[in-house]
């Protein structure tokens, strides 16, 4: 995971999106994942990966560093992701659930607009 899957939005496009629009866009990895999983797990496994590196650069998004509990739901939105897909699934989370989840920031993202 350490080559950059989405290179432009390393580069400093990513930190333009609002926070809704940037979790839009990892609801639509997870999304992904989630349908490839029992298809294609190595298609769903690349989903993962860009999905933790749009978290991961959410995470870095200084923006997001001026509030504690903005970083604090956005890495357990990370460790949530992860558990499901890599882990036991200690959450107890579901494919819906996560869909679920990210779509309301890519619904309120659209609404922005």
């Amino acid at each position: 995971m350490s080559d950059a899957q989405h290179r432009d939005l390393a580069a400093g496009r990513w930190w333009e999106l609002s926070l809704a629009e940037q979790l839009g866009h990892v609801g639509s990895e997870v999304s992904r994942a989630v349908r490839w999983t029992s298809r294609n797990p190595g298609v769903a496994r690349g989903a993962l990966y860009r999905a933790l590196e749009l978290l991961d650069l959410t995470l870095d998004d200084p923006r997001q560093r001026r509030s504690v509990a903005r970083l604090r739901e956005i890495a357990r939105a990370r460790e949530v992701v992860a558990d499901f897909f890599a882990g036991p699934n200690q959450y107890g989370s579901t494919g819906p659930s996560l869909q679920k989840y990210f779509d309301a920031y890519a619904r309120a993202a659209r609404r922005a607009v």
